[in-house]
C-alpha cells in the first residue's frame, strides 16, 4: 500500500512538472525591416497569452528578470543605440510585492543596425525574458535566433 501511494505521488508530481515545463504563454517572432540602403531594424515581437505578462527592459531591484537582448558581434553590422521598447504599463505584481513595468498581450522591441555592405548576412541574436501571471512565475528563458537579412535592394 505504501509503495502504491509513493508511486501515485511520484507520477502525479512528474505529470505536474512536465505540464508546467510545457507552458509557453509567450511566443516570439524576430524579423528584419530595412529603413534605408544601409540601415534597418531587428524587430522582436512577443505575443503574450491572456493573464500573463513579461517585464520591461527597465532594471529593477525587486526581483523580476528584465527582458534583455543581444546580437553576436559581426563585422558586417553596427548596432545603433540600445534596443528600444514599446510602452509598458506599470502594474502591482504581488509575487514581488512591488510595482513594475510589464507588457501584456503584445510587446515590440526594436534594435537599429547599420550595414557595412549590401550583401545578405545572417545574424545570431538572443533574448532573455521572464513571464508571470497572478499565480506563478515561470523560470527565465533564453531564446536564440539566426536571422537572415536579405541583400539590400535600395
Amino acid at each position: 500500500m505504501k509503495y502504491t501511494l509513493f508511486l501515485y505521488i511520484f507520477f502525479s508530481f512528474s505529470i505536474c512538472c512536465i505540464a508546467q515545463s510545457n507552458k509557453k504563454p509567450v511566443t516570439w517572432d524576430v524579423t528584419y525591416t530595412a529603413t534605408s540602403a544601409n540601415e534597418g531594424e531587428i524587430i522582436y515581437t512577443a505575443t503574450i497569452d491572456n493573464n500573463w505578462h513579461i517585464y520591461s527592459q527597465r532594471p529593477t531591484d525587486v526581483g523580476p528578470i528584465p527582458t534583455s537582448f543581444s546580437v553576436t558581434p559581426n563585422s558586417q553590422i553596427e548596432l545603433i543605440g540600445k534596443t528600444q521598447e514599446g510602452q509598458p504599463h506599470e502594474e502591482y505584481v504581488s509575487a514581488f510585492d512591488a510595482k513594475v513595468f510589464v507588457f501584456t498581450d503584445k510587446a515590440v522591441f526594436k534594435q537599429k543596425i547599420k550595414r557595412q555592405n549590401k550583401e545578405a548576412l545572417t545574424l545570431h541574436t538572443s533574448l532573455e525574458y521572464m513571464t508571470c501571471n497572478d499565480k506563478q512565475c515561470l523560470p527565465p528563458i533564453i531564446l536564440e535566433f539566426d536571422l537572415v537579412i536579405p541583400p539590400s535592394s535600395k
